[in-house]
């Protein structure tokens, strides 16, 4: 009987973090200005803006250096795409957090990235 009730949990417990894995994100919440969590990084923000543009901009060496992209959240993947020394790149991000002020990533090598918005 005990272990009837421990799958009975386990099968709870995973189908409560697939209907949570499935939840559409706010994409409200993605707009704005966001820097690493990482403080090896503090010299990068990305910016997300209406109608699926998005500009990613370093500070290297005293200069700015800007690229500019869209994207488009669909549940929790995030397609990016940006423009940079003339080259178009796309990744696909898993969405792990989203709220007022945490957004964390995956992406396609399973790298996390941890980041916070900007004041």
């Amino acid at each position: 009987m005990s272990r009837l009730f421990s799958l009975s949990l386990l099968i709870l417990s995973l189908s409560t973090a697939i209907t949570l894995a499935q939840e559409k994100l706010d994409p409200k919440k993605l707009l704005g200005k966001w820097e690493p969590v990482d403080s090896k990084l503090t010299n990068l923000t990305l910016e997300f803006a209406d109608k699926g543009k998005w500009t990613l901009t370093v500070e290297i060496m005293g200069k700015t250096e800007k690229a500019e992209g869209t994207y488009k959240l669909d549940g929790n993947k995030l397609e990016v795409t940006i423009a940079f020394a003339g080259q178009e790149q796309k990744e696909v991000l898993t969405v792990k957090k989203l709220t007022d002020t945490e957004f964390v990533t995956t992406d396609s090598k399973g790298k996390d990235e941890a980041f916070r918005r900007k004041k």
